[in-house]
């Protein structure tokens, strides 16, 4: 740790938004500006509370699944992707159908369809249950097995050992998706990968930050909701990384005064989902307990962007003018 008496914060960067958040986010907002409330959502657009809440407000109405919404109404699908089935459910039932998945999540379902095309097994390195894992899955079922992190590789069952490829979530730890892709490459050496990377430049970026900024911290605090895969992952990051204690809290006011004890540095991040607002209001409240000096640490630039989904820019362009 570094020595000092000055209470101070680390402030990692990049952190928060991500460009497939936000073009999401962005999707909702114009939707209810273009069509009016109120826009039904399968699932949380993004895994975050704040964010969820104040789309609610303007009239987006969240649902679990496509037979929530009524026939003909238009349905925005979430960030993290949905399978084939959804697609047809929402169909039958006449929706008008937004999809606002990641682009960079598409990108894995491309794989796998093309992975499954080859008859090859294919491993998804994900945590199941996550709504993009069963939206990857849904897209070859037949071919895909999940695998969630090294201790369960030895339970995988493949028809032919030299044809099998592997995939991940995109959220996931770098570092232990390493591992699993390790561990998987002992038990079949002619594993083929993807032909880029799965994890998403975003949250390599994130867990990066906080790869720099933990062994200067005894405390590091993650702005993000607790069912936020890669806003859990930091907070991992973070610890394996040296930081002495760090917690994931959904907003500053739960953050607890006892955590500050002893401590002179507190690093702070967001997840992928987390609006900046969030961030600020942390700052705000670590600055009421003497952490008024904030240092950025900087490990990476981002600047990509992506197009809204194309039925929205349709309807906006076919917008009559005056």
């Amino acid at each position: 740790m570094t020595a000092t008496n000055r209470r101070r914060v680390l402030l990692a960067k990049p952190r928060g938004y991500c460009a497939g958040v936000d073009r999401a986010v962005v999707t909702v907002e114009k939707a209810l500006e273009q069509y009016g409330a109120p826009i039904y959502v399968r699932k949380q657009i993004v895994h975050n509370t704040h964010v969820v809440s104040t789309l609610e407000r303007r009239g987006a109405v969240f649902v679990e699944e496509t037979d929530e919404v009524p026939e003909g109404a238009i349905v925005v699908f979430s960030a993290h992707g949905v399978s084939p089935v959804v697609h047809e459910e929402a169909a039958r039932r006449r929706l008008k159908t937004i999809d606002a998945t990641c682009p960079l999540v598409t990108k894995v379902h491309k794989e796998a369809k093309r992975f499954a095309a080859e008859d090859r097994d294919i491993i998804l390195i994900g945590h199941t249950g996550h709504e993009e894992v069963e939206g990857t899955s849904g897209e070859a079922p037949d071919h895909i097995q999940i695998v969630d992190g090294p201790d369960e590789v030895d339970k995988v069952q493949v028809r032919d050992p030299d044809n099998v490829s592997w995939l991940s979530q995109t959220t996931l730890s770098v570092d232990e998706t390493n591992a699993t892709v390790d561990a998987l490459r002992r038990r079949f050496p002619n594993l083929l990968d993807p032909p880029s990377d799965d994890i998403c430049y975003a949250t390599s970026n994130r867990q990066d930050a906080v790869k720099a900024m933990a062994p200067e911290c005894e405390l590091v605090i993650v702005v993000g909701s607790d069912n936020s895969s890669n806003s859990v992952r930091l907070v991992e990051v973070a610890l394996e990384a040296g930081a002495d204690a760090a917690h994931l809290i959904d907003n500053a006011s739960l953050m607890r005064e006892e955590w500050l004890e002893g401590v002179t540095t507190v690093g702070v991040t967001s997840g992928a989902s987390v609006p900046d607002i969030l961030v600020r209001d942390l700052l705000e409240r670590l600055a009421g307990y003497g952490y008024d000096s904030v240092e950025g640490i900087e490990t990476a630039q981002e600047s990509l962007t992506f197009s809204l989904p194309k039925e929205l820019r349709k309807d906006l362009r076919a917008e009559p003018v005056g």
